[in-house]
């Protein structure tokens, strides 16, 4: 019997254990650093037909229909004067039983939570040290150590236990840009809608058939490095008041329709960790993190989640080293849509609009910029 120790239990950790209850030849425990899960937080998050069709093959499908909602299109708006430019059929990418989904990343969380038995996750953990020689020996604050054959990283973006692990690790550098999250009242539709601003965008989707929808919005802030240790800045309304009038007056958006705001630093990795064992993996934002453009994360995460296993199985990092070149082309794709999102000089914007209309409607473009990501 292999024990894998999962360290984060996050989307991705509790997915990994999810696949790992229908293995028979392994055991696992998670390690989270938290004291619990907070299953009423409303932000919400997107998930391709790849992730969902993994989802599904593990009960995903079962969850009542009034938690999740099927998106059809993404527009792409004007944030300036709320104005249409064009949409993109996303109904194209889904097959008959996996489709293009929204929901609360606390409902996604719940459903992963609850096939976890309670004896297989310590919250409260603070590992000190590990050590690596033929296995795994975790060391925690109490001085206990327990043993493994493999080892998960998933334990985010600013993840102590590659430091742990690793004698250089590169830590995230922040990239101008400032994420501003809340829950939206009012009734904007079934379908996702993207407000492309002057150095900023913000993105409207629904999080269930019950009329609740996430705001996101990413938006270009200088900030110094004091400025960036300095965490209860984040928190005050003054800020979070200052940020949400920083973007472009639309009669979409207001501080009386918006609630629940929470604002942080968006920080993007530049490198991969070289990996040589076949005993060690990264997932999540603690393997890479790329600007939330592409609404990439929570499928990334749980799509790695399986390349680990299968690689687990195979004896070879092959299918762990594809998902890396996927997540390389995910990062360049998330970049250009950033730039793209944020454009300022009026001819510019032109010429985006233009060449987005264009592309909207053109299936050569859309299925390998879209296509090769949502079903590959």
């Amino acid at each position: 019997m292999k024990k894998i120790a999962i360290i984060g239990g996050g989307i991705s950790g509790l997915y990994f254990a999810n696949i790992l209850n229908n293995q028979k030849d392994f055991e696992y425990k998670i390690f989270e650093k938290k004291d619990n899960y907070n299953f009423l937080e409303g932000y919400g998050i997107q998930l391709s037909v790849n992730s969902i069709k993994l989802l599904n093959s593990i009960g995903f499908k079962n969850l009542p229909a009034s938690e999740v909602s099927f998106p059809s299109k993404v527009n792409f708006i004007q944030a300036n004067n709320s104005k249409k430019i064009c949409d993109i059929d996303l109904t194209q990418f889904n097959d008959p039983l996996n489709r293009y989904t929204t929901l609360k990343r606390s409902t996604l969380l719940e459903f992963l939570f609850k096939n976890v038995p309670e004896n297989q996750i310590k919250f409260n953990s603070n590992i000190k040290k590990i050590e690596n020689a033929n296995g795994f020996r975790i060391t925690l604050d109490e001085n206990k150590h327990e043993e493994f054959d493999y080892l998960i990283i998933a334990d985010g973006i600013f993840s102590k236990t590659k430091s742990l692990i690793f004698n250089e690790v590169k830590n995230p550098k922040y990239n101008l840009n400032v994420a501003l999250r809340g829950k939206l009242k009012g009734d904007y539709g079934s379908d996702i809608s993207i407000y492309m601003g002057s150095n900023s965008h913000y993105v409207i989707y629904p999080v269930n058939q019950n009329n609740e929808y996430n705001f996101v919005a990413i938006i270009k802030k200088k900030l110094s490095s004091d400025e960036l240790q300095n965490h209860d800045l984040f928190k005050s309304e003054e800020f979070l008041a200052s940020l949400v009038s920083g973007l472009q007056k639309t009669s979409q958006i207001s501080s009386k329709n918006l609630s629940e705001l929470k604002s942080f630093p968006v920080y993007v990795s530049s490198k991969f960790i070289s990996l040589n064992k076949k005993n060690i993996f990264l997932s999540g934002d603690a393997l890479f993190a790329f600007p939330p453009s592409f609404a990439q994360g929570a499928s990334q995460s749980i799509e790695t989640a399986n390349d680990i296993l299968k690689s687990i199985l195979s004896g070879t990092n092959e299918f762990y080293q594809e998902r890396i070149r996927n997540i390389s082309s995910i990062n360049n794709k998330s970049k250009l849509n950033h730039f793209s999102f944020h454009l300022s000089n009026p001819i510019n914007i032109f010429i985006r609009n233009k060449i987005l209309k264009y592309l909207s409607k053109n299936e050569t473009f859309l299925e390998n910029y879209l296509g090769k990501i949502y079903r590959a």
